[in-house]
């Protein structure tokens, strides 16, 4: 459960005191998510999401996160909207933490998803790509290929105790994608982090995005490939080319990608699966004591990283000649 800080009733109900939501009825915290202190509140006025901003979230980007949710909302995409305190404010702090209320996204998530929930995603991705220009803040992905070798030395020489041979490969990785990045390409406001967790369905259509705390502005076409990691690969690691398909299909739909996105997209989806397999290396390796979280196997995008590296280019994902 990703609940690295405890609430207590007397704590939250002091909090919601400061909002015009009603009084505490209940709360537990949420499973899915592994960076941030996540709970379910019911209040006698309704059902919210309150974040607690955790490890890698920099306090001064929350106003990115805030102002970028209510951009999106105002340009037609589903997502959560923050609330306002009495004070007109949206940020606060509770148990030592800066946090956040948001409304609450009805609908849920899928665990296994089908071609048609890839295809509804790589639409509702681009929509979002297009609705974020013109958000008048922006904000450095600080987990792009320029922050990637600081997490291999975090992790240090534990690295080969998650698996032997583990860090030759990384290294190997770092030393081919750091000089071969692909640059000049089209660029803007990104999710970065769009897992099956974090977009609901209702009755099988896409209902909204949630959980934008790793947006910021970097290649458009990254953005697609860190959803075909997450998107389009079975349990046992194997990428399903007709998901890999229905998704692409459904971005290109709406925002056509150029022919040096299209030229990129081995590269983009290797760096992502990197960046994927790092960072849950570090939280493998660094799980703090008696937080209430699973750490996610990065041996999962090992594996996805080995199939990437054996792709000649963008058909291998699906992508239509």
């Amino acid at each position: 459960m990703a609940v690295y800080t405890d609430v207590s009733a007397a704590g939250l109900s002091d909090y919601l005191a400061r909002y015009d939501i009603g009084t505490l009825v209940s709360f537990h915290g949420i499973a899915e998510g592994v960076e941030n202190s996540n709970f379910l509140v019911q209040t006698t006025g309704g059902t919210f999401i309150l974040t607690l901003y955790e490890k890698r979230v920099d306090p001064a980007d929350l106003p990115f996160f805030i102002g970028l949710m209510q951009h999106l909302a105002a340009n037609g995409i589903s997502c959560p909207q923050p609330v306002a305190a009495r004070d007109g404010a949206m940020l606060g702090t509770l148990a030592g933490r800066p946090c956040a209320m948001v409304t609450f996204l009805p609908g849920v998530s899928v665990r296994r998803p089908t071609a048609q929930h890839c295809g509804q995603l790589g639409a509702a991705l681009a929509r979002l790509h297009l609705a974020g220009a013109g958000f008048a803040l922006t904000r450095r992905n600080a987990l792009s290929v320029d922050g990637w070798r600081p997490l291999f030395a975090a992790a240090g020489a534990r690295t080969d105790s998650v698996h032997p041979g583990l860090a030759a490969t990384i290294a190997e990785e770092l030393d081919l994608l750091e000089g071969n990045w692909p640059r000049g390409l089209p660029a803007g406001v990104i999710h970065a982090d769009l897992f099956p967790d974090n977009a609901f369905f209702l009755d099988d259509a896409l209902s909204g995005i949630i959980d934008f705390y790793f947006a910021c502005n970097d290649l458009l076409a990254y953005d697609v490939a860190v959803c075909l990691n997450a998107w389009c690969f079975e349990a046992d690691g194997a990428f399903n080319a007709t998901k890999g398909r229905a998704l692409l299909a459904g971005y290109q739909s709406v925002r056509p990608l150029g022919a040096d996105e299209v030229a990129a997209l081995p590269h983009l989806a290797r760096g992502a699966a990197l960046r994927f397999l790092l960072t849950r290396l570090v939280d493998w390796l660094n799980v703090p004591e008696g937080a209430l979280v699973r750490p996610k196997d990065p041996l999962e995008y090992l594996k996805k990283l080995r199939f990437h590296r054996a792709v000649a280019s963008a058909r291998d994902y699906g992508l239509a000649a």
